[in-house]
């Protein structure tokens, strides 16, 4: 299967999905301005992983931020998993969030009750620069 791997913008996040060494990660902000032009490569993607995904698929999601539009199409991958998941897969989800970041947390915690694959929130401390 071909890598995807986006390099993260200002408004767009960054992205690996590489089947063959088993790096499944999103990561960063997401409020592109066409949210389904942006994801669909990824969204495409996992539909054909979904065919033959590896013996573990651990999903990494670690976003800063993300508009209302971007959290539908999160649930939509969110939706995938749980679908790999359902076809007898071992498929985890990990959930990282900024301790300073409650709204976060809160959205891990409401995507973990939505969705039915094995979900860890993970806390990390964010460092700034001076």
């Amino acid at each position: 299967m071909e890598v995807i791997t986006i390099t993260g913008a200002q408004d767009t996040p960054a992205v690996l999905l590489d089947r063959d060494n088993g790096k499944f990660e999103i990561s960063g902000k997401s409020f592109p301005a066409d949210v389904g032009q942006f994801y669909k490569p990824i969204l495409d993607w996992l539909e054909e992983y979904a065919q033959n995904p590896i013996e573990k698929t651990v999903f990494v999601m670690k976003m800063d931020y993300f508009n209302t539009a971007s959290s539908k199409v999160i649930l939509d991958i969110l939706y995938k998993l749980e679908d790999i998941a359902g076809d007898g897969h071992n498929v985890e989800i990990k959930w990282y969030y900024p301790d300073d970041d409650e709204d976060m947390k809160e959205t891990g915690e409401e995507y973990d009750e939505i969705v039915d694959v094995p979900f860890e929130l993970i806390e990390y401390t964010v460092q700034y620069e001076n």
